[in-house]
């Protein structure tokens, strides 16, 4: 079993190569035993052992035993107000603290369904789940502690559920849906994934020393300046060796991760929603449930981390219908026309790419009311018939007889000034009374909490996907939230706003791709700024950046791959020179940094020659011909950025897949060598020139790379596994 009872009331959690141990001590206090490797089945309690720290209180029950404080000890689900001074994953706006304690559990076969929030799906089998049933007996307030098991995936998924059982109302002002303590007894290093809008998931890595880090956002989204996935690891883990503990938020609204380096030197991690501006009214009765967050932890370095992430992204939270069905190459006509297209631009766009032998044309921003620039026609999604020269339906045929599918733009959430939505209905956005609003790119923020808003929502893109031949959305939001106030929601429940309006478009996401399970939904913030896991469940691919500069998306792509898998990725060709970065590349270079993802092109394609339109139509072939490879195989991170190149590896049980770019060429050089990993050392592979290795020598004595020229040259080298190759004789 994954979950059993072991020694003096000891929950022991196994995956396929960790344990989890968690104790209910003699004072029912939810005790952290373990984390690990399998202990052979050694209860790990002898390691708590705390000697009488001074200025560490002691609760109550702990009577004269100095040596028993919560301010020193490994906890499950820590709070505030029991003597412990860390940070916490609980709290009541209430003077009598939080004290939770252990009244029994249960272990469950599958897990319990998560109403209104994504989680990791119990779609085939393998999933146990462990409830631990908490209460505080004085505020009468309870916690059900979740931990779900996915023995295949090296996984536990935690969550708390909150409920009154009290007469009165009380405040919930923190709900975390994990603490982690741990107690290595050497230096911790914390990974973090940080930037801004067009430079996103930057990867910093930094030692932790005594104190508070966080990594959060108060946006309202999960961010392009932090993500909600971060690592903790030991100073010395590489890619390939050491301890790694990766925690992942499935949640897409203001976040925070903290983790503390105790006076002792133990490390505390805390991950959930942001309790900055947030509280949560719960009645007599009401219940309030956490967002999922993941644990995987690797004792085989970072790059075991990853691909165990990968594997669970795939397998258990993307849409089941998309997990194994080929995605289309796409133009997006936005870098091509901007606002200013008409039929003709768009028809003329089909047609030099069906030429091109692209599968569906996507229509961005413009198609719609009085939409022309970014400051009018934002929540008018009547079609601009005038401006389409007909009915969009009309306008599709023609794509689709051009040879492609059709794909459409919208931005849900938000809504210009200059529109009769507002006009008709000012009250339906987020706005603090008595100011005037915080715009961002000259548009308000509609109130998702709003169920007629909603309902308005779906009522409109249901209409336009049903009375349109419409196979791909792309669902955009571009600004972060600002203002906290919902004219819907009465005073008492304003602190709610961010969250509540997160479940909104949760719920919005899921009316509208139950009832189009077909659609391909791409989900998309100015790029990046809302790439994570909660999207996923409903979002297959979102678009990972605005910047499609090669250069930059190398840095990019690569500090997202931590987490996230290369078919998760929007990742397009665009113009050169690029009109974030203003860098001019090939398209072979352009090419090589967009395969690893959701492939596409972001130009004009009335602004290329002859030659380029044949190099675009042989790397769509070639990139048909990997896409099975990208979206299934194991990635590997071949090198860091800062080392001068980036190079990446994708493998299966038939091909190798090696990519990337190196930055400068360097004159009079021997050609660069990397070694690759996770082939078998006894099969043999062979290039495009026939060139015969084993997998042993790839691993100990690397490939050569291709000789390169200039700034940005593109790698790459597919290599394919020969049939009943005798190991021992390659040509």
């Amino acid at each position: 079993m994954a979950i059993e009872v072991i020694g003096d009331r000891v929950f022991q959690l196994e995956t396929a190569n960790t344990c989890y141990q968690i104790q209910a001590d003699r004072h029912n206090i939810v005790s952290h035993l373990w984390y690990g490797p399998k202990t052979g089945g050694q209860v790990m309690d002898y390691l708590q052992d705390y000697p009488d720290v001074g200025f560490a209180g002691s609760i109550a029950d702990a009577g004269n035993d100095r040596t028993y404080s919560l301010d020193t000890r490994l906890q499950e689900y820590p709070c505030t107000g029991t003597g412990d001074y860390r940070i916490s994953a609980a709290a009541l706006d209430d003077s009598r603290g939080l004290d939770l304690r252990y009244e029994g559990y249960e272990i469950l076969e599958g897990r319990p369904a998560l109403e209104g929030l994504p989680h990791i799906r119990a779609d085939h089998p393998g999933l146990q789940t462990l409830v631990l049933h908490l209460a505080d007996r004085v505020t009468q307030v309870t916690c059900d502690l979740f931990y779900v098991v996915d023995e295949e995936h090296d996984a536990i998924i935690r969550s708390a559920r909150f409920e009154n059982q009290s007469d009165t109302p009380v405040r919930l002002d923190r709900a975390a849906s994990l603490a982690l303590d741990v107690h290595h007894g050497e230096p911790v290093d914390l990974i973090t994934f940080t930037g801004r809008h067009n430079k996103e998931r930057q990867h910093t890595r930094r030692r932790l020393e005594q104190g508070v880090v966080s990594a959060a956002s108060t946006r309202g989204t999960s961010s392009h300046q932090q993500n909600p996935a971060l690592i903790l690891t030991g100073p010395d883990t590489t890619e390939t060796s050491g301890w790694a503990v990766g925690a992942m938020l499935v949640y897409s609204g203001s976040f925070q991760a903290q983790a503390e380096l105790d006076q002792l030197g133990q490390v505390r991690l805390v991950m959930g929603i942001n309790p900055e501006g947030f509280s949560w009214k719960l009645a007599p009765q009401e219940s309030f449930q956490t967002p999922e967050a993941v644990l995987i932890r690797s004792d085989a370095g970072l790059e075991t981390l990853s691909l165990r992430f990968h594997q669970l992204i795939r397998d258990r939270l993307i849409p089941p219908r998309f997990r194994n069905r080929p995605r289309p190459v796409l133009i997006n006509t936005w870098e091509a026309a901007y606002f200013n297209f008409d039929r003709k631009t768009i028809l003329d766009i089909a047609s030099q790419a069906a030429d091109m032998d692209i599968d569906l044309l996507v229509l961005d921003d413009g198609w719609f009311g009085s939409r022309n620039s970014d400051n009018a026609g934002l929540g008018d999604w009547e079609v601009n018939e005038e401006k389409l020269e007909g009915s969009l339906q009309s306008l599709i045929e023609k794509v689709n007889a051009a040879g492609l599918d059709f794909g459409i733009w919208i931005e849900p959430e938000m809504v210009n000034e200059d529109s009769d939505l507002y006009r008709a209905h000012p009250d339906w956005v987020l706005k603090a009374p008595g100011r005037g609003p915080v715009r961002g790119r000259n548009q308000l923020v509609l109130d998702m909490t709003n169920p007629q808003v909603v309902d308005h929502l779906f009522q409109v893109f249901s209409g336009l996907l049903a009375d349109n031949h419409i196979t791909y959305v792309k669902w955009d939001m571009n600004r972060s939230l600002a203002d906290r106030h919902s004219d819907h929601l009465p005073e008492d429940r304003q602190p709610e706003v961010h969250h509540r309006y997160m479940l909104g478009v949760y719920g919005l996401l899921n009316r509208l791709t139950d009832a189009f399970p077909d659609v391909l939904f791409e989900g998309c913030s100015g790029g990046g700024g809302r790439f994570d896991a909660g999207m996923m469940y409903y979002t297959p691919q979102i678009w990972c950046s605005d910047d499609t500069d090669p250069h930059e998306r190398t840095f990019i792509q690569y500090g997202t791959s931590f987490f996230y898998p290369p078919d998760t990725m929007g990742s397009h060709v665009s113009a050169s020179p690029n009109h974030q970065t203003g860098r001019r590349t090939t398209l072979e270079t352009r090419a090589a940094a967009a395969m690893p993802g959701t492939f596409g092109y972001e130009l004009d394609p009335g602004t290329l020659d002859n030659l380029e339109r044949e190099e675009i139509r042989s790397l769509n072939r070639l990139y048909r011909e990997l896409q099975p490879l990208i979206f299934h195989g194991r990635y590997y991170r071949l090198t860091r950025p800062e080392q001068g190149l980036a190079l990446w590896e994708i493998a299966d049980e038939d091909r190798i897949l090696v990519q990337g770019l190196v930055y400068d060429t360097e004159p009079n050089a021997l050609r660069r060598r990397i070694r690759l990993r996770g082939l078998d050392p006894e099969a043999v592979y062979e290039d495009r020139d026939q060139g015969r290795y084993t997998g042993q020598s790839l691993m100990t004595g690397g490939l050569l790379l291709p000789a390169t020229s200039g700034s940005d040259a593109p790698v790459m080298v597919v290599l394919h596994r020969v049939k009943d190759a005798p190991a021992d004789q390659p040509d």
